[in-house]
């Protein structure tokens, strides 16, 4: 018996089925036009209830209806108060009809809560929701550095570090930018950075597992303008964003010795990144269950349901 997962972020929408140790995620990118760096809610809105039905179809089209027994769905960015984005509103309408039409659960959860279980799921270490580990969430608009601990069988999640400002994944849209390169721009700059010559790098200031990457904007702007190449500028700003979740990584560990370190959202993809961290026998997902998907979502709806 499977169950239903659903997410609609500001930057992909994907649905997911998840039938034992098996699961099949959907998912399609919303539409950015070249140049902008994400979309008006509005747009994201439009585009997922576009998408969605679509994506439900591919996906229903080899499995039966008989075998669902939940449906989860992602209702805000997170658990935490105030917590709100209206482009979760279209996966929560999909997902509380199909649950009314197949008479099981809805079961909520946040877009991070399915972030950290979708990487678990990933790398097969789903053990460690019923034990505290750290996790980051790494992504267009979130760098958090999280104590993740058992809540039931959902996870609860308290921001311990992480920016002060912009998150990586923007400092890394915004350097694509300004090289030219598509949005989202992480797999771009990734393999872009894989041309580079030079090791330059900007030591990150970071107390307490937290940092500030907005000045490192003007840094890679600047060392751009210098005449340094796309390539290594592409390096340069993965090494600076590397170079901070390091320390900040190092700090937490002497804080809460001996915890796992998990790694989720798109940035998490980033091969300079898994590089940098490998000192620190870090836990990755799979690249695809890294960026935006519903697989911890189903895999969360699955847990809370289970008897």
């Amino acid at each position: 018996m499977g169950v239903i997962g659903i997410d609609t972020s500001n930057y992909t929408t994907s649905i997911a089925f998840l039938n034992g140790d098996w699961g099949e995620n959907c998912g399609k990118l919303l539409p950015v036009k070249q140049g902008e760096l994400g979309l008006r809610q509005s747009d994201a809105v439009f585009a997922h209830i576009k998408s969605l039905p679509e994506l439900s179809g591919r996906l229903f089209s080899h499995i039966q209806g008989d075998t669902i027994t939940a449906v989860g769905v992602s209702t805000r960015p997170r658990a935490v108060e105030g917590s709100y984005m209206p482009c979760f509103l279209v996966g929560y309408s999909h997902a509380k009809l199909l649950s009314e039409a197949f008479h099981v659960p809805l079961v909520e959860v946040s877009h991070q809560q399915g972030h950290i279980a979708a990487a678990l799921w990933s790398a097969g270490r789903l053990e460690l929701l019923d034990a505290p580990f750290l996790s980051w969430h790494l992504s267009g608009g979130t760098t958090e550095l999280l104590l993740a601990e058992p809540e039931g069988r959902n996870v609860k999640c308290t921001k311990i570090g992480g920016t002060t400002d912009i998150s990586a994944g923007q400092l890394i849209d915004r350097t694509g930018q300004l090289l030219g390169l598509p949005f989202p721009s992480g797999k771009h700059l990734d393999a872009l950075s894989g041309e580079a010559e030079k090791k330059d790098k900007f030591r990150v200031k970071c107390e307490n597992s937290s940092f500030s990457l907005s000045g490192m904007q003007n840094k890679v702007t600047q060392y751009f303008e210098q005449g340094n190449s796309p390539a290594d500028t592409a390096a340069f700003a993965l090494r600076c964003v590397a170079g901070a979740v390091y320390q900040a990584t190092e700090q937490a560990l002497k804080a809460y010795p001996g915890l796992p370190v998990l790694f989720s959202g798109g940035v998490a993809s980033n091969s300079m990144l898994r590089q940098w961290m490998a000192p620190l026998n870090p836990i990755f997902a799979q690249p695809q269950y890294s960026t935006d998907n519903a697989m911890g979502v189903a895999v969360l709806a699955r847990r809370l349901t289970e008897v």
